[in-house]
């Protein structure tokens, strides 16, 4: 393998990267598991750590003809060796040159796992024996690893009916790591998700409320916030499809919520309540702290074959356009000017950068822009993200960096890819002679690790 971990830089923007290539990783938000945390055992086997969880692994072999179930994923993939995916996984790296995770899984190979042997057909068996052994380590401990990794907060993302069981095993056996849930309410809010009806009959079985009254529903949420804020949650995180919220009178609010309640409404109706109870949680998190996130423009599971089979988060998501100033029109009208809102905004669709978010985020005091994500976490996603919106929002407007991932091992490879970017777009602005050698790396500290503590108020204030 060869002796590189990202992308070559030139001298400038080595001095830069090597100012922020230490700093602690604050991880806002993911996917990963708490239960890692909670009960600290062995990962179970190379396979289901670094190929089974990973989306971007999968679906590019899935695009190149490989069966999911050959990769032991989904019911038809139950039991499979993992020996033999790991094989399978490494007969086919070369269909991975060129992107983002062939640099991610490189950076985790070599400087995380400490394999120091190229992957090919050939090698699959000893590097598969070598992590192996590596994971029945107890350096390789869930804990241990996140100590090792640098990592100073990761957050996790928990459905809102979440009893929190994991996140207070971790607070109760006393490791002072710091695992935080995020609230995702989207199953009670958009009964357009398969699991509505069931998460409301557990949210009114949690809070012991009736939540066919609407009031009583809103009560619900609340009592579900503050327990994730009791927990050390900083944070919701809400999944738009399109984002289009509204503000609708009480009697057309509590009509609808009745329908949504039974399974009655209207993918019109559903569509208005939807946007509506964003602009609730809007109010919610204005009152009580919490950070909201937004990520919109993912058409989801477009594999109708797949979604029947496997289910969802399959790797057929999509990218869609988004109208961003229409679709939060009435969330800002209604409590955009509270000083006491943060609200973070993801996007998939990458025109609206230039032409809608940066001009947002720099006139409403309550948006920040998050980071590229998701297709578009990558070194160029990065250079594009910062040419479109830096010179109408600056740099306090932007929410720094988070990992977005499930594969818990890929978190550095994915901050140090960041890192090296903003190394090159700052180094690109000294030479422009935009900004000073000094400014750039208070910038830099600010992009690597700053933002993300303030913006997702980590830091306790």
């Amino acid at each position: 393998m060869p002796d590189i971990h990202g992308p070559a830089l030139p001298s400038r923007a080595m001095a830069l990267y090597e100012t922020m290539r230490d700093l602690p990783i604050v991880s806002p938000h993911g996917h990963c598991d708490p239960r890692w945390w909670a009960e600290d055992a062995p990962f179970p086997d190379p396979a289901a750590l670094l190929i089974q969880p990973d989306h971007y692994v999968f679906r590019m072999l899935y695009s190149q003809g490989v069966a999911l179930s050959d990769l032991g994923i989904g019911p038809e993939g139950k039991g499979r060796d993992p020996r033999e995916v790991f094989r399978l996984f490494a007969q086919h790296w070369h269909l991975f040159l060129g992107t983002p995770s062939r640099l991610w899984l490189e950076h985790t190979f070599r400087r995380t796992v400490g394999i120091d042997v190229p992957l090919g057909p050939d090698t699959a068996d000893a590097i598969y024996d070598e992590i192996a052994a590596k994971l029945a380590d107890p350096a390789f401990l869930p804990r241990a690893l996140y100590v090792r990794m640098g990592i100073s907060a990761l957050a996790t993302t928990d459905p809102a009916t979440s009893t929190l069981a994991d996140h207070k095993a971790i607070a109760a056996s006393g490791w002072d790591g710091r695992i935080v849930p995020t609230f995702r309410p989207d199953d009670l809010l958009n009964p357009a998700r398969p699991g509505h009806r069931a998460a409301m009959a557990e949210l009114a079985q949690l809070t012991d409320r009736d939540v066919s009254s609407y009031a009583a529903f809103l009560d619900a949420l609340r009592d579900r916030r503050a327990a994730f804020r009791a927990a050390g949650a900083t944070a919701t995180d809400h999944d738009v499809p399109h984002i289009a919220t509204t503000w609708l009178d009480r009697d057309r609010i509590e009509r609808l919520h009745a329908a949504a309640v039974t399974g009655t409404l209207s993918p019109d109706e559903a569509h208005a309540y939807y946007g509506h109870m964003l602009t609730e949680m809007a109010q919610m998190s204005a009152e009580d702290g919490l950070v909201m996130q937004i990520h919109a423009g993912s058409r989801r599971n477009t594999n109708a074959a797949l979604f029947e089979a496997i289910g969802p988060d399959m790797g057929a998501d999509i990218p869609g356009p988004t109208d961003w100033v229409g679709g939060m029109a009435a969330l800002l009208n209604r409590v955009g000017n509270d000083p006491r809102l943060r609200v973070i905004l993801f996007t998939l669709d990458e025109s609206t950068y230039a032409r809608e978010l940066a001009p947002m985020a720099g006139h409403w005091p309550c948006l920040r822009i998050g980071p590229p994500w998701w297709f578009h976490d990558s070194l160029n996603g990065i250079r594009r993200y910062f040419d479109s919106v830096v010179e109408t929002a600056g740099y306090r407007n932007l929410a720094g960096f988070n990992d977005d991932t499930r594969a818990f091992l890929s978190i550095p490879a994915r901050h140090d890819l960041w890192r090296r970017g903003v190394a090159l777009h700052l180094a690109g602005q000294v030479e422009a002679g935009i900004l000073s050698r000094d400014e750039a790396g208070d910038i830099g500290r600010l992009l690597a690790h700053d933002l993300a503590i303030e913006t997702y108020r980590l830091g306790g204030d």
